[in-house]
């Protein structure tokens, strides 16, 4: 018994660091962080980036694996930390949180699959096809909001609950 739960820690482990090695490779050949560094006049601490990016994920791998760990707000609610207003003050305190966090990965994502089309010269390649133009900005910021559309009805209306 204790073996095959070696073998699965092992095999888990593995897998994971595939998985991030893959995540990171792409994240290194579009040249993802030294184009943020650029944009944010911090070309200097583009190491400081990339290790951001390396922490990052790891924090966010450690809390989808050990969940339990991250449940400060159960902790908070069950003690009343913050008096008979905790729930709502706690709730507040919640949903910005994860509206500034959704925002920011919203935006990292959108880069990301900007960065990927560019190097693959879709965008380019895709305009010079159908003999587009003008208004190229306009095309791809109506992508951008129909995402922006699908993911408001995907979460709002609950999809993912019931597939």
């Amino acid at each position: 018994m204790f073996l095959r739960q070696l073998l699965l820690a092992a095999i888990g482990v593995s897998a994971g660091l595939i998985v991030s090695a893959g995540v990171f490779t792409v994240l290194i050949s579009v040249g993802l962080i030294p184009r943020f560094a650029g944009k944010m006049h911090v070309a200097k601490k583009v190491f400081v980036l990339e290790e951001m990016v390396v922490f990052g994920t790891l924090i966010g791998s450690f809390f989808s694996v050990f969940g339990d760990w991250g449940q400060v707000g159960a902790f908070v609610k069950n003690k009343a930390l913050l008096g008979t207003a905790t729930m709502g003050i706690w709730n507040l305190a919640g949903t910005v949180f994860m509206m500034i966090f959704g925002v920011f990965a919203g935006i990292f994502v959108g880069c990301l699959a900007l960065a990927i089309a560019e190097m693959l010269n879709t965008i380019p390649v895709f305009a010079r096809r159908i003999g587009f133009r003008h208004g190229l900005g306009i095309a791809i910021l109506s992508v951008a909001l129909g995402k922006l559309c699908g993911s408001l009805i995907y979460f709002t209306q609950q999809v993912f609950l019931h597939g």
